[in-house]
């Protein structure tokens, strides 16, 4: 197994210079047409091995020259790209789906080291991420266009889908391989260049896909990383040769980068927050439920978009179901990630401490702090960035628990006396990206899907991300755009459409017809 970006080495587990706590923070720069890029600009900012709280590194951050050679790289490879046969288009697009399987659980080390999920979580999501590199093998076949023969007297019409250009993928730091993975194989795939904006809070996983892409034999400048801020997304916001922006984050930032890219004439898809319910009848399976809400509430420390975070228990199944949850919560382990605990730490301590005070927020408005995570045992180091999981019970919806998206592992309890009072909760939220129902009950399952005004929805499913092949994003102030992630709608973002109607006329025919043309 070879060396990826920054000296990060080896399998799961393997100890890499950065585990073992260098003293000289490891420098991370852009990657640009190809290659390592220092940048302009001088500035940098730290990443930190979540764990130790350890700075582990020193990332480039863009300015606009920066940005600028990024974009020009793209746009230049791009025209050669487009012009590139699908079938040798493929040829790379398989290779990095075996480079990327191949080296997997390095990928995984890397997110684990700069994130803190564990690394059975951080190798889940790389999976995840193949399965849409996977999706965008297919490519000949997405793009496939209709044809009609004879529609009028030897004319025929035929449809096709051609690239944009040059993509931007602006991406949050929960899911540094698979969210960028949501886009960038199919942009690739069908044609297009794209200019990734990862996290600068864990920027090493994109640059190891940009060294896999090389290794693949993608040309230089169809895949490159440009690290940083603000500066740097509004850098492509506006930059004119930019002809999409794929983005994920918060609401408010969301919003920003949908009405800012599309002032500026580009086609944007801006994926937003999320607060999840999980609807609990009383007929449901309250084990199967007591565990799900264990698993989607503080899975990777409750940093997902697609995490339950309000749990409505519909009648009189809350205290049982409140008490197999805890008892369940009591068996977690929290700790450092390469040491097989269930939950590692947030992401930085400016994080932690923000959760933290939600969850003095919510004992403050007379929640009741069923379990407190704030004086976690934890099996790391004492500088890490530990919170170990909360449970509120008595939670209404005026609260800040509930009314905010907290991003960590803080689960909160909302009783409810029926199904119609649950979904009128639901369906009152601003968000609408996930949801679940567990029941026994079709009927009432099947009533819900219809009903709930969600993007996606699991039946007895606590987090329903769909596969590959389907397209992922909610409803409501959970999405600013038309059009959702990955899936057809994915193909359809990243091409555009064209009808050809053609006519190839006999030698004999002519002759002058001022008319409107018609179909017969």
């Amino acid at each position: 197994m070879g060396t990826g970006p920054q000296g990060v080495s080896g399998a799961v587990g393997a100890p890499c210079p950065r585990l073992r706590g260098m003293t000289e923070p490891t420098q991370i720069n852009h990657w640009i047409d190809g290659k390592s890029y220092e940048g302009h600009s001088g500035r940098r900012a730290d990443v930190f091995n979540p764990a130790t709280g350890e700075v582990s590194g020193r990332v480039a951050l863009a300015d606009q020259s920066d940005v600028d050679a990024a974009v020009a790289s793209a746009k230049e490879a791009f025209e050669d790209w487009r012009g590139t046969s699908l079938a040798k288009r493929m040829l790379v697009i398989f290779r990095f789906r075996e480079l990327l399987n191949e080296r997997k659980e390095e990928m995984a080390a890397i997110i684990t080291a700069e994130h803190g999920k564990v690394l059975s979580d951080a190798l889940g999501e790389v999976t995840r991420g193949l399965e849409v590199v996977e999706f965008a093998c297919g490519m000949p076949h997405l793009l496939k266009g209709g044809f009609s023969e004879g529609v009028s007297t030897k004319v025929d019409v035929y449809s096709i889908r051609q690239p944009l250009g040059v993509a931007a993928i602006i991406t949050p730091f929960n899911f540094p391989a698979m969210v960028p993975m949501w886009f960038f194989p199919i942009a690739i795939a069908a044609g297009n260049a794209v200019v990734v904006k990862p996290s600068e809070k864990d920027p090493s996983a994109t640059n190891f896909v940009a060294e896999l892409w090389a290794e693949a034999g993608l040309p230089a400048g169809l895949f490159n990383v440009v690290h940083g801020d603000k500066v740097s997304v509004d850098a492509l916001l506006d930059h004119e040769d930019v002809k999409s922006v794929s983005f994920v984050g918060s609401t408010p930032i969301a919003k920003y980068v949908y009405e800012r890219g599309t002032a500026s004439g580009k086609r944007v898809q801006a994926l937003g927050g999320a607060k999840n319910h999980m609807v609990v009848l009383p007929d449901a399976d309250l084990d199967l439920a007591a565990d799900a809400a264990v698993n989607a509430g503080f899975g990777s420390a409750g940093e997902r978009c697609m995490a339950v975070s309000a749990l409505v228990v519909v009648g009189d199944v809350a205290d049982p179901l409140i008490a197999k949850i805890k008892e369940r919560m009591a068996t977690l382990k929290t700790g450092d990630g390469r040491r097989g605990c269930d939950m590692g730490p947030l992401i930085t301590g400016a994080h932690r401490d923000k959760v933290a005070s939600y969850v003095q927020a919510g004992i403050d408005a007379g929640a009741t702090a069923v379990v407190d995570g704030r004086d976690p045992q934890v099996d790391g180091a004492d500088g890490g960035f530990w919170l170990a999981p909360t449970l509120f019970d008595n939670v209404t919806t005026d609260m800040s628990i509930y009314t905010e998206e907290i991003f960590g592992p803080v689960l909160s309890v909302l009783r409810v006396p029926t199904y119609d009072d649950a979904l009128a909760l639901v369906n009152a939220s601003p968000y609408g990206n996930g949801t679940a129902i567990f029941t026994n009950d079709g009927g009432a399952a099947r009533r819900y899907q219809n009903e709930v005004e969600v993007g996606m929805v699991g039946i007895n499913v606590p987090v329903p991300v769909p596969m590959a092949y389907y397209s992922f994003g909610g409803w409501k102030a959970s999405l600013f755009g038309d059009t959702h992630a990955h899936g057809v709608e994915g193909v359809h973002f990243f091409t555009r459409g064209k009808v050809v109607t053609s006519r190839w006329l006999d030698p004999s025919h002519g002759g002058l017809n001022l008319g409107f043309p018609t179909n017969a």
